[in-house]
């Protein structure tokens, strides 16, 4: 692609490292934005720097929040006695839209996935364990999805938790093998929450 400025070039290489954006549609990006005022553009970039220096992540659960603990580990009306795992922050925003779920979080921050160089101790598990060890628990709900990285790690959870004598529950199968959480639709996703099960009765005997 020849361009007619090194700045547009600069700013279309760094567009197309986002993922997903290929060079056409960061050009389109970036013209988009030379066509706003300039006040709308540094709103765009300021937000941008903001997020990445001021954003920290709960001492919690890991979630992504504007606090140390966020605001659903410190809800009131939440049920911290049950504890739902997810991959990632994208996980939490997609049960949470399903308005079926009241207890509380613990977030991953990946899958086990020995192709990638991801192991257990890449991810926040020992904290899971802690937690789990260290606060009235009565029920941790495995959700993650439906990939082979996701039921390498759902097993991996279990043989870690099963000994604390809690009930170790899935999400039920309405999530297609293959399928990332994310991108299950609300109601499905939602049934799957509410008629989950425990995760034993999917092991192989």
């Amino acid at each position: 692609m020849n361009f007619s400025s090194k700045l547009l070039e600069d700013a279309v290489n760094e567009f197309s490292k986002l993922p997903g954006v290929g060079q056409k549609t960061a050009l389109r990006l970036v013209l988009h934005l030379l066509n706003k005022e300039q006040e709308e553009v540094d709103h765009f970039g300021n937000s941008v720097i903001k997020l990445r220096k001021e954003i920290k992540h709960c001492g919690v659960c890991h979630n992504i929040s504007d606090h140390n603990i966020c605001d659903i580990c410190t809800a009131n009306k939440r049920d911290k006695d049950v504890i739902c795992v997810v991959e990632d922050t994208r996980d939490v925003m997609a049960v949470e839209n399903t308005g079926q779920y009241f207890g509380v979080y613990h977030v991953l921050g990946g899958l086990i996935s020995p192709m990638d160089g991801v192991g257990p101790s890449d991810l926040f598990i020992d904290s899971l364990v802690q937690r789990v060890a260290t606060t009235p628990v009565k029920e941790v709900i495995l959700a993650l999805s439906a990939t082979m990285e996701g039921d390498t790690t759902l097993f991996y959870l279990y043989k870690r938790l099963k000994d604390f004598q809690i009930p170790i529950t899935t999400i039920a199968k309405g999530i297609a093998f293959g399928g990332e959480l994310e991108y299950a639709d609300e109601i499905t996703l939602g049934r799957s929450i509410v008629t989950r099960v425990p995760y034993h009765n999917s092991l192989i005997k």
